[in-house]
């Protein structure tokens, strides 16, 4: 499949990538002793492992001695998606896993923001009405919930998409220079970063063997592979068709949560999210038929 991608099995795969992201929530809450910074360290680690395998696999055996020579974009990148891994870990031990994915929806909004600020990329009307719609969605959804919801949590949360949209800012900078950032070995800086910040924080180990093959699962399948395949699918598909692909992250994930661990959404996050995704979804689709 990864051999000859058409667009129909990108669109495919894509949908496998999310369904693999989606998995996070539900996978942590089966875990017995391990917490917090632990459970960043660990996915982060085995995140690090795997794609020093994978990396050589897919972008030639020199990957890594190519690193000597990046800019200074490329590990800025790597500092974003150490922030991004962090951030979103820690998150799901504080809240719950629809605020979570919720909040981080709100990334492409974000990225547009941030792009205007700092290298100026127009912002069209659409996506203006967006933001607002979209900004109303999540105020309800949390302020339906004050007394349940953590104020640590969901700023910790929104540290994801803030990471993410200065990530992208960041890169597509880059490539506006004439310099593009390789994405893949940008991810393990990332990786690696997060398992050396958070593992002083994570001692004393507490993680079970039951955790520990969990956590192994966690950078490996629900992170290191769905993120090269993500940059693979990245190729083929067009920006606007991997931004509604990646919201189908929040719906697997809240349903995951729901069935694997018998975590309900509340009614605050199905309406605020349901808002949210919709802002989301239109403003994609408009500025799509505008382009075509």
């Amino acid at each position: 499949m990864l051999g000859r991608l058409t667009h129909n099995r990108a669109i495919f795969l894509m949908l496998v990538v999310t369904l693999m992201w989606a998995t996070a929530g539900v996978v942590t809450r089966q875990l017995e002793f391990a917490r917090s910074f632990e459970v960043t360290f660990w996915r982060a680690f085995f995140t690090a492992l795997s794609l020093t395998v994978l990396l050589p696999m897919f972008k030639g055996r020199d990957v890594f001695a190519q690193l000597r020579r990046a800019g200074a974009s490329f590990w800025l990148s790597g500092i974003c998606w150490s922030v991004m891994f962090t951030a979103f870990m820690v998150a799901l031990t504080l809240t719950s896993v629809g605020n979570v994915l919720v909040t981080m929806s709100f990334g492409p909004l974000l990225t547009a923001l941030i792009a205007r600020v700092f290298i100026g990329h127009r912002v069209p009307m659409r996506t203006w009405v967006a933001i607002v719609v979209a900004g109303c969605g999540m105020v309800y959804m949390y302020a339906a919930q004050l007394d349940s919801v953590s104020v640590v949590g969901t700023l910790v949360s929104l540290c994801v998409p803030i990471a993410g949209a200065a990530n992208w800012t960041i890169t597509q900078h880059s490539h506006d220079q004439g310099h593009d950032v390789d994405l893949m070995p940008a991810v393990w800086v990332g990786a690696v970063i997060s398992a050396l910040v958070t593992l002083p924080l994570a001692l004393p180990f507490q993680a079970s063997s039951h955790d520990l093959l969990l956590l192994g699962y966690l950078g490996v399948f629900q992170l290191a592979v769905p993120c090269v395949l993500s940059v693979r699918c990245a190729q083929v598909l067009k920006a606007p068709e991997i931004s509604l692909l990646q919201l189908t992250e929040v719906i697997f994930g809240i349903l995951l949560a729901w069935l694997g661990a018998n975590e309900a959404p509340g009614a605050a996050v199905l309406t605020g999210g349901s808002v949210v995704i919709g802002a989301l979804v239109v403003n994609e689709i408009i500025g799509w038929r505008q382009r075509t």
